[in-house]
């Protein structure tokens, strides 16, 4: 699909499907991570199913797979075309930031199980101290994380403007 003028198709497919193998080998299934690149490459940051569908070579059904997977990793959201039922699926530009937030979410749930673990196992045992170095290294990764998006946050201000 070219969407930019003077835009050449081969390229931005050579790109989408080069991305998408990043992705992929990095541990995004690959259907979600085709959808995701090509949606990324896109203008408008904007795709329907069918332009999706039609872009990818891919059917309607791998498409609504995709974006459902892409969708509750927050990666995409889903968007109502006014006046109309089709759907239209988009890639927002601090993307990344929803992605890691939601995965800061998972490692407190996995905190929660560990300190569970640690209590039952008790912590002076071989298993309570392994989950407790565990659990101390999810603690330490979470405190970074949300450090390293508050200086992501200044640093995409200065380059970008108000995001």
């Amino acid at each position: 699909m070219t969407e930019g003028p003077g835009r050449d198709t081969e390229a931005v497919s050579r790109f989408v499907e080069h991305f998408a193998a990043q992705l992929v080998e990095a541990g995004l299934p690959r259907m979600p991570a085709r959808v995701f690149a090509a949606l990324l490459a896109s203008d408008t940051g904007t795709l329907t199913s069918a332009e999706l569908g039609e872009q990818l070579r891919i059917s309607p059904a791998a498409v609504s797979g995709a974006v459902r997977y892409l969708a509750q990793v927050h990666m995409v959201s889903r968007e109502r075309e006014p006046g109309s039922r089709r759907e239209r699926y988009r890639v927002h530009s601090d993307q990344w930031y929803e992605a890691l937030t939601n995965r800061n979410a998972i490692i407190k749930r996995w905190e929660d199980a560990l300190r569970e673990g640690v209590t039952s196992l008790g912590a002076d045992s071989p298993a309570g101290r392994r989950l407790a170095e565990t659990l101390a290294f999810f603690e330490f990764v979470e405190g970074e994380v949300e450090a390293m998006m508050e200086r992501w946050r200044v640093h995409r201000d200065e380059m970008f403007g108000q995001g």
